[in-house]
């Protein structure tokens, strides 16, 4: 019970704001007990049930307005009862004032400062350069220590790469492909492992460890190929996305650096 009580809290707190804007020309979409509810409140409910994955088809007019008149009985005999009062709820209902208020402002920013189409052809032009012109199929087999991948490469001269990634690689999404990473660009790699990786030639295994942040490589290069990099309108969407998130970020820096927190 407590917990459908703090959902109906949450939707209730969400619908509130729409309340404010739209009650002065926004009709009731429902009455109870003479407090008319917001027709503005309907749309608003029917994509949130939307949003929590609830079929279509069950959100017509009249199912929405039964939710309506439920939500509102029980907010209602709360506010009798003094449950708006404790101290949990009303914290609650702040904080989802507060996180409503922070995504509307967010989205207000986004839209004033939408993203320009050569901005993001340029970030587009930026990643396919650093992709490079090949992918590359490697292996590898991965130990902590220079000196066990030191020991493996002895043992790689009557050996199987696959074999010996298997038994010793401590890379547990590739040791049981023996050491396969399948196909990639340099660029989705650790600089250290992509260098050396692409001074291979195919079938060739590298002579040396190669140390990353994640341990020693001995990298094995199994194949090459021409890199075929998406066409722009395949990954704007992509793109745009993390565009946003970059914007969102460089937003909230700015806002707590003008803030005083102590």
């Amino acid at each position: 019970m407590r917990n459908t009580l703090l959902a109906t809290l949450v939707i209730t707190a969400t619908l509130a704001l729409a309340q404010t804007a739209q009650a002065a020309n926004g009709s009731a979409s429902v009455t109870v007990n003479g407090v008319a509810v917001p027709a503005a409140q309907a749309e608003l409910l029917r994509q949130e049930r939307l949003a929590r994955g609830q079929p279509a088809d069950t959100l017509n007019e009249q199912a929405i307005r039964e939710m309506l008149v439920t939500m509102e009985v029980l907010a209602q005999e709360a506010v009798k009862q003094g449950v708006d009062k404790r101290p949990q709820i009303v914290a609650a209902t702040e904080l989802n004032r507060k996180d409503i208020l922070g995504r509307a402002l967010i989205d207000d920013h986004l839209k004033s400062h939408p993203l320009k189409e050569e901005e993001m052809k340029a970030e587009y032009d930026k990643l396919k350069a650093g992709a490079g012109s090949k992918e590359y199929h490697p292996r590898h087999i991965l130990v902590p220590t220079e000196a066990e991948a030191k020991d493996i490469l002895v043992k790689l001269k009557k050996g199987k790469f696959e074999d010996l990634a298997k038994k010793h690689s401590k890379d547990g999404g590739s040791a049981k492909n023996g050491g396969d990473l399948g196909w990639q660009a340099p660029g989705n790699l650790v600089p250290e492992f992509s260098n050396a990786m692409m001074k291979l030639k195919k079938g060739e295994t590298a002579g040396a460890p190669v140390k990353s942040q994640f341990g020693w490589h001995i990298i094995k290069m199994d194949d090459m190929r021409e890199l075929k990099f998406p066409e722009y309108d395949q990954i704007k969407p992509r793109i745009a996305a993390q565009m946003q998130q970059a914007q969102i970020r460089q937003f909230l820096a700015d806002l707590r650096a003008k803030a005083k927190v102590e």
